[in-house]
């Protein structure tokens, strides 16, 4: 049975507010929208070193963040 399809979505881990900022700094540099950065690093269950390191090996921010998306939320 897949668990993914049949347990409930749950939400992203808090970010702190300084936290936040930084992770949002960080992503910026790395080429993500304003919008889709701080989407991104609000997400605390989103590992940053991973996603930069797809970013830095040439995958396009969204694309990064959609591959990295937990399977457990919709």
């Amino acid at each position: 049975m897949d668990r993914a399809r049949n347990s409930h979505p749950r939400a992203p881990r808090q970010v702190p507010t300084d936290v936040l900022v930084w992770r949002t700094g960080v992503l910026r540099q790395a080429g993500c929208e304003a919008g889709l950065a701080w989407e991104l690093a609000a997400d605390g269950d989103l590992d940053l070193h991973d996603l930069l390191n797809l970013i830095d090996r040439g995958c396009p921010p969204h694309l990064a963040a959609r591959i990295l998306a937990p399977l457990d939320r919709e």
